[in-house]
């Protein structure tokens, strides 16, 4: 069953975040409230430290200074014992899928499932099966390895395992890089399906302008080790900083602007509202 989220209660809160590596500062003033049943989308130019920031969240770095809270827990206890229902809590695709090779699909999907719960093999299998059918992959596939899998089948299959321990909310690392725009249009779709199917929060680092108009509620915009900016997309192509405003308004921006009007797409009217 599920924890009840006290109304009003952000399922994240980051403040006043900073990040140092040696003397390069990554992040220096970062902070950001993620609601339940958004999806948010954290973007920036290569290097702004977008993954950092992710991996921060979920518990697997610390930062240098400030707060994250996950469901109202320090970010710094996800790497104790006490952290563990927390886990149970979230689901997290990383970059690329991060498949483990030497394991079949089904063995992948049902890592989560061996790792929190004493299942018995036979409800683990069922689990496995359902959550590969619920994210498009024909049931055949379940036994292939990684390398026997074209680079979209691999995503979903990380996605699978992302959501086999039926999570509140969902980390998403780039997860249409690399991908034919078909290809990467299809993942965004089976998204919102599942978010809407689950009721999930999504909280998605990406690049890729065409899913920022398709799928993201609201965006924040990292540069110069801060956040530039917060919003809706329509918000943020209008924003009046240099920075934020060549990210959307340069070619590929502009490209997928037009491809978003042209489709009719872009969730900004259902920003949760703060």
């Amino acid at each position: 069953m599920r924890s009840v989220i006290q109304a009003g209660t952000p399922v994240i809160e980051v403040r006043n975040v900073s990040t140092k590596f040696g003397q390069a500062v990554v992040h220096k003033d970062v902070s950001l409230t993620i609601h339940q049943g958004e999806v948010f989308a954290i973007a920036g130019g290569n290097g702004c430290g977008k993954s950092t920031l992710l991996r921060e969240i979920i518990g697997l770095m610390t930062p240098s200074g400030g707060t994250i809270r996950l469901f109202g827990v320090d970010s710094r206890e996800l790497a104790e014992s006490n952290g563990r229902p927390i886990h149970r809590r979230f689901g997290v695709m990383f970059q690329h899928g991060a498949l483990f090779s030497s394991l079949t699909l089904a063995e992948n999907v049902a890592v989560p499932l061996r790792e929190h719960t004493n299942l018995n093999p036979r409800l683990m299998q069922e689990i496995v099966d359902v959550k590969i059918a619920m994210v498009g992959l024909p049931p055949d596939s379940a036994g292939k390895y990684p390398n026997e899998l074209s680079g979209g089948m691999r995503r979903r299959a990380a996605l699978a395992r992302a959501i086999v321990m039926d999570p509140e909310l969902l980390f998403l690392d780039e997860p249409t890089a690399g991908l034919d725009p078909m290809i990467a249009a299809g993942f965004d779709d089976l998204v919102l399906a599942l978010k809407s199917l689950l009721g999930l929060t999504v909280v998605m680092v990406t690049h890729d302008l065409d899913s920022l108009w398709r799928i993201a509620n609201r965006v924040a915009v990292l540069g110069h080790g801060t956040v530039l900016g917060v919003g809706t997309m329509q918000e943020l192509s209008q924003a009046d900083d240099p920075i934020v405003r060549e990210y959307f308004h340069g070619p590929r921006g502009r490209a997928a602007m037009e491809q978003a009007a042209w489709n009719g797409t872009g969730h900004g009217e259902e920003t949760h509202q703060l």
